[in-house]
């Protein structure tokens, strides 16, 4: 049997949607408001889950304190009050959609965590993606 354990954290972000092959008028269709030129915001929720076996030294599958350490220096001290597309080097020639920061949020995490690593990132309270391992 496995267990798995989750944290939320938060950040604020900018970001424009853009695809710089297409036109500005297919940008706008496609992207609407997401496609605003001087960009616009979230208040992004993140839910790192962990999932493996209890160890039975400490009764953790992951030590909670760890993974709060690990999503701050990794991705909240990078991604929060930031311009996704000009701050962050990820994002340079990568569209900022939700499954795009979350793809990109489980490749910086997933080196410091062994254990099965699933996101699930919230753009607003009813937009949001999963991602990870099955």
């Amino acid at each position: 049997m496995k267990a798995t354990i989750c944290r939320r954290f938060h950040f604020n972000a900018a970001h424009r949607l853009h695809n710089p092959r297409w036109t500005a008028e297919e940008n706008r269709g496609v992207f609407g408001k997401c496609n605003n030129p001087n960009y616009h915001g979230h208040n992004y929720e993140l839910i790192v889950k962990i999932t493996g076996d209890i160890m039975p030294d400490t009764g953790y599958v992951m030590d909670i304190k760890s993974l709060k350490d690990i999503v701050e220096e990794k991705i909240t001290s990078r991604f929060d009050h930031r311009n996704l597309n000009l701050d962050l080097p990820e994002f340079a020639c990568l569209n900022p959609t939700a499954e795009n920061i979350a793809m990109v949020i489980y490749n910086l995490l997933k080196p410091s965590i062994p254990q099965k690593l699933i996101l699930v990132l919230y753009e607003t309270e009813r937009n949001f993606v999963e991602y990870g391992e099955e």
